[in-house]
């Protein structure tokens, strides 16, 4: 298990749409102990046995991958757990809720993960008592769960007034009561002054951390691309604008990375730079990448993430797209996929 001081640096899997493939998602954790990172959260939007569908077991071939997972990265020494989002459970937590709640908890915990996180994010916020009612459900939570590192995302994440367009107006002092009625062991996800923020400063994460009293743990929504906007573009830059002096203000960072799973590697060679003891330099992401997608990526690079595909055009999108598909490997397959529109947003799964 992890001890509650251990700093956690990694990944989170958290982005809306097409998610990664099961060979994707395991081979991740021989890429991130190489890197010298030491965690990595599964909670894709995609997985309703996590949102809409959460009082619900998992068919019983994807439970067998995520005991598969849990075991794999265990074996390399990386922290794994879970992303939660019991959807609006906050309007109503009484006996009944209790009960289905604590089954599915209980439920993960059969998986023998260190870590597991509780998601209150993406959902509507207007009720008075909000923050009391979730840092109930997480007091719960702590007790059924007592050896778990345990996680906690706000529904009010990040200073960005897009949440409060989309998810109602904010209780007055939501944040330092959360912090104050949260057990002492849940830590807070939180993403920045935006929900992408571009830079993270120190004076930044200083403000959150006032209002909170405790600590927060970066939920850097960099290189993912699973909007309307961002899924036009390919983010294979590695992490940029993060301070080095986060870390004191910091219990983790953990990146959200791409639909693209093995395109997010270069991003987060920024993520290993900061906090790992190993690489993801340019010989790495050759390696894993392939060395001629990997060098056409280099080339491609400028455009794929300030032009995107509306500006490349369909014409050249095709042309690219035939280019990559003729490489070997799953590396140049996302590529090309994403140049032929397979990855375009839908707005469906925002509701399901």
């Amino acid at each position: 298990m992890t001890t509650s001081t251990e700093f956690l640096a990694g990944v989170i899997e958290g982005f809306y749409g097409r998610t990664w493939s099961f060979e994707t998602r395991l081979a991740y954790a021989g890429y991130l102990a190489d890197a010298g990172l030491n965690t990595c959260i599964y909670c894709p939007k995609g997985d309703l046995y996590l949102r809409s569908r959460w009082q619900e077991d998992w068919p019983a071939a994807q439970w067998g991958e995520l005991l598969q997972l849990s075991t794999a990265y265990r074996a390399r020494g990386i922290h794994w757990g879970v992303g939660l989002s019991p959807v609006e459970l906050y309007r109503n937590y009484g006996g009944p809720e209790r009960a289905r709640l604590r089954r599915k908890v209980e439920r993960l915990g059969e998986l023998g993960a260190p870590i597991l996180a509780i998601l209150f994010d993406d959902m509507p916020g207007d009720l008075d008592a909000l923050a009391t009612r979730q840092a109930e459900i997480v007091s719960d939570v702590c007790q059924w769960l007592p050896a778990a590192r345990l996680l906690v995302c706000p529904t009010y994440y990040s200073f960005d007034p897009v949440l409060e367009r989309h998810f109602g107006t904010m209780p007055r002092d939501y944040w330092p009561q959360l912090g104050r009625e949260l057990p002492p062991r849940a830590e807070i996800f939180w993403t920045g002054n935006r929900v992408c923020s571009e830079s993270i400063a120190v004076a930044d994460i200083e403000q959150i951390v006032r209002q909170l009293a405790r600590p927060v743990i970066l939920w850097d929504n960099y290189p993912v691309n699973d909007g309307a906007v961002r899924s036009n573009f390919l983010y294979t830059s590695s992490l940029p604008g993060r301070s080095p002096g986060l870390r004191p203000l910091l219990s983790g960072h953990l990146c959200n990375p791409m639909n693209q799973g093995l395109l997010s590697l270069p991003a987060l060679g920024g993520l290993a730079q900061l906090y790992g003891n190993g690489s993801l330099g340019s010989e790495s992401l050759a390696r894993i990448l392939g060395p001629a997608t990997w060098d056409r990526v280099c080339r491609d690079r400028h455009v794929f993430e300030h032009e995107g595909l509306s500006g490349l055009g369909e014409e050249r999108c095709q042309a690219l797209a035939a280019e990559y598909a003729g490489l070997p490997g799953p590396a140049a397959l996302e590529v090309a996929q994403w140049l032929r529109g397979e990855y375009s947003f839908d707005p469906a799964c925002l509701t399901q």
